[in-house]
């Protein structure tokens, strides 16, 4: 166990390569409930998501799911980044990161929040209420059909309020290791009973250390690594997230200011099995041209890899150099994901 914002989590359980491995080859299942859980519901909750956040609601609808930040109003930087699940037509449910849900409040109870959302909505935070929990892997809806039948039908990217033996449970197609599968908001007293269910029939639990190699391996940005105050989501290379036809939204014309990345965030893979280490600075013939914001070994390729801010221009295939404790290591920056799992095709 290990302390993280704020909460108790497993590192691991068996070890990080087996359970890596466990969710990139068969299922596996996280205790995800540090993740904040704030219900936002009322004629006025969908206004006041619309403006709160980058992404458009308008892209998606009830039922759907939808990745979105929350700018810093100064300089346009990421203050978290964050998974919006509509429930129903005044139904909304966002979930920020570990020690964040505080910051998202504030932000949706501000004076041109309120003002923004056109109509009362209310706003609770419900994340002591339930537990999350992450199934994970090319056979999650597999063992899902046993478990949760109807949790296996929940495609990618929607949301659907189902029944498990009796607690009301919110299912999403959604996740954080590149593989398929799901995430279940269940009530504290009915998680327990969940979990062992899940792990009778076949998911192997697995921690925060494995959840950290999935995610770099699938090449998803990590808050307070590659977001942050000041990195902005086009320096992170998420632009995409960012609806700029939908009208006003909080941080915007700091946004806008900083719309020309000085720099963007790259894969880099290492030459050799020794981890690519956070903070480490890169350099290319001679000159330091970025540094590491993720680093570690990658049990699938079972070679160093990283993701690094370098300068804007880099092309892919060129050679870096990472020095890890003196040491410079030979690297080539390569497009992203460094793998591909089973939720590219889901």
């Amino acid at each position: 166990m290990a302390p993280f914002g704020g909460w108790e989590m497993p590192l691991w359980y068996r070890g990080t390569v087996e359970e890596h491995r466990a969710c990139r080859q068969r299922c596996a299942v996280f205790d995800v409930s540090h993740l904040g859980s704030v219900s936002v519901r009322g004629p006025g909750a969908p206004g006041v998501i619309q403006w709160a956040f980058t992404n458009d609601l308008r892209r998606i609808g009830p039922g759907r799911a939808q990745y979105s930040h929350l700018l810093e109003v100064t300089d346009g930087g990421v203050a978290d980044d964050v998974i919006v699940w509509w429930v129903g037509d005044d139904d909304l449910l966002v979930l920020p990161n570990a020690a964040n849900t505080a910051r998202l409040r504030d932000a949706l109870l501000a004076d041109d929040a309120l003002a923004a959302a056109g109509a009362a909505f209310t706003l609770a935070d419900v994340t002591r209420d339930r537990a999350l929990l992450a199934v994970q892997g090319p056979a999650a809806r597999t063992v899902l059909r046993t478990v949760f039948p109807d949790a296996a039908s929940v495609g990618r990217f929607r949301v659907r309020a189902l029944d498990w033996q009796g607690w009301a449970c919110l299912v999403a197609g959604t996740g954080y290791t590149g593989e398929d599968g799901v995430e279940i908001h269940v009530p504290l007293e009915g998680a327990a009973p969940l979990w062992r269910a899940l792990v009778e029939t076949g998911a192997e639990p697995a921690g925060l250390a494995a959840r950290d190699t999935l995610r770099l391996e699938a090449g998803l940005p990590l808050h307070g690594h590659e977001l942050g105050p000041g990195i902005t989501p086009f320096e992170a290379g998420l632009g995409w997230v960012v609806a700029w036809d939908k009208g006003e939204f909080r941080g915007r014309r700091a946004l806008e200011a900083r719309a020309t990345p000085r720099r963007r965030l790259r894969g880099l893979l290492g030459a050799g099995r020794r981890p690519l280490r956070d903070h480490s600075p890169v350099w290319r013939d001679g000159a330091r041209v970025g540094e590491v914001t993720s680093g570690n070994f990658s049990p699938t390729l079972e070679r160093g890899i990283a993701l690094a801010f370098l300068p804007p221009d880099t092309p892919d295939g060129v050679g870096m150099e990472v020095e890890v404790r003196g040491q410079r290591l030979p690297a080539q920056v390569t497009p992203l994901p460094f793998v591909r799992g089973s939720a590219s095709g889901a």
